[in-house]
């Protein structure tokens, strides 16, 4: 199946072909908090903050090859749009080559630095031992994870969302079903949660290289793709490697945060451990759209298509907006709720944390969604760059605040909380202000003369 964006209604297509990747992201962000919710529940606040802060470092490690495939995923995108359909099967075989690579030097790295990773961020003493668990488990199917993502990406740029949800929706499924038989009936802890992940990522790996193989042969590299080419794979490094270092730092930074949070508590940790999969399931969709609108940027700027582009920023920014200010209503009004899906009213320390949370950066969402829009937009037409900017500004400020607010007595752990939706807000200022100053900023690529 494959979506031409360049053609159309930009809403009707831009609402459409995002859709299946925010349902599944919404099932894949379903494996942790799966985890988080019969982990809270069944083992302790113990191992919630282990699995919670692990979750924080998973996100940093594979935010590196998350950004990889998306960056890869635009080059995919622009020479689809351009009809450079050979090019683009060769840039699938160099991309996929140095994506594996990369991926099996991360992991082996996690697990050779897993003990520094563990002091770095800070983890209560009580959890130490259950995250050590969790993690030599989990960095097992990173590179699961990268293949899956690779190949999504792959098919995303031609228009196909329909058949990764559909993976992941399969994944999903065994995912739960392995956590409750490996923690409830089999009592396997942390490392039963761990190992349902894994086996999860690894089934739907599995199953989209298949589909790809069989149904993608129309895209699938053939022998003749099969070699090292040095324009196209600058190419896909140039914009791979910006993308993974946005998405790197921006994770960084949150890590930085989870450090920090620790530090006031075993309460504030268990709470953070919570909060941040409720933040990830709020404004997951406005990120999906915000990628989907990047392959829409990226297909109409090699199919030479500029104006739509402008017209599609415009109806992008008010479509997402609307989305998060009603998503920050939801989760402001039922932040005690929500928090106790995941946490036992006994700990109210914990739930008072957490909602404290929720009233100041839930209802700060459509800084955020606005945020990927611009992320989108400059990945899409090839100046990544500026996506790193824009991420430096938003974490940047974000964590120098958060250190400097919550040193203040009188300030403490709120101050945390309210350099988020600052960070975003000055991120959205400087990324707007420069889309409006720079009028050659959608002039043509020499890329696309592949």
């Amino acid at each position: 199946m494959k979506y031409d964006l360049t053609t159309g209604k930009i809403g009707k297509s831009l609402i459409v072909f995002s859709m299946p990747m925010i349902l599944g992201n919404l099932l894949q962000q379903m494996y942790n908090v799966v985890d988080t919710l019969i982990v809270g529940k069944t083992i302790g606040s113990t191992a919630l903050a282990a699995v919670g802060s692990s979750y924080s470092l998973m996100v940093l490690l594979t935010s590196i090859v998350l950004g990889l495939c998306m960056g890869s995923g635009v080059v995919f995108a622009q020479l689809y749009g351009a009809k450079k359909n050979e090019s683009m099967k060769t840039s699938i075989f160099n991309a996929f080559v140095f994506i594996v690579i990369i991926s099996a030097v991360i992991n082996v790295l996690a697990y050779i630095l897993l003990d520094k990773f563990i002091i770095w961020i800070n983890i209560p003493v009580e959890a130490i031992s259950f995250t050590e668990q969790y993690l030599k488990i989990i960095f097992g199917g990173m590179i699961f994870v990268a293949i899956f993502n690779f190949v999504s990406s792959v098919l995303r740029s031609i228009g196909n969302t329909l058949m990764p949800l559909a993976f992941l929706a399969v994944a999903a499924v065994t995912n739960i079903v392995l956590d409750i038989l490996f923690i409830i009936y089999f009592d396997m802890g942390v490392a039963g949660a761990a190992l349902a992940t894994v086996i999860a990522q690894g089934l739907s790996a599995i199953l989209i290289t298949i589909y790809f193989v069989l149904k993608g042969k129309d895209i699938c590299p053939n022998k003749s793709n099969m070699h090292f080419d040095k324009s196209l794979i600058g190419l896909v490094i140039h914009n791979s490697t910006l993308t993974a270092v946005q998405q790197s730092i921006m994770n960084l930074g949150i890590l930085m945060v989870q450090g920090l949070v620790n530090s006031f508590g075993f309460a504030a940790s268990a709470a953070f451990a919570v909060v941040v999969k409720i933040d990830a399931l709020s404004y997951m969709p406005a990120q999906d759209f915000g990628n989907a609108f990047a392959t829409f940027v990226a297909q109409n700027y090699g199919a030479n298509k500029l104006d739509r582009i402008k017209i599609g920023t415009k109806i992008s920014m008010m479509i997402s907006a609307g989305f998060c200010i009603l998503v920050s209503a939801f989760v402001c009004f039922f932040a005690e709720p929500l928090m106790l899906i995941f946490i036992d009213a006994t700990e109210v320390d914990t739930i008072q944390i957490g909602i404290q949370y929720l009233h100041i950066v839930g209802a700060s969402y459509v800084g955020i969604g606005i945020l990927f829009l611009l992320y989108g937009l400059y990945r899409g037409i090839g100046k990544s760059q500026m996506s790193i900017v824009l991420t430096i500004i938003s974490l940047g400020s974000r964590v120098l605040l958060a250190y400097i607010l919550s040193s203040v007595s009188t300030i403490g752990i709120v101050g945390i909380w309210w350099a988020v939706p600052i960070g975003w807000a000055l991120a959205d200022v400087f990324g707007i202000v420069y889309y409006f100053m720079k009028r050659n900023l959608f002039v043509q690529s020499k890329a696309l003369e592949l």
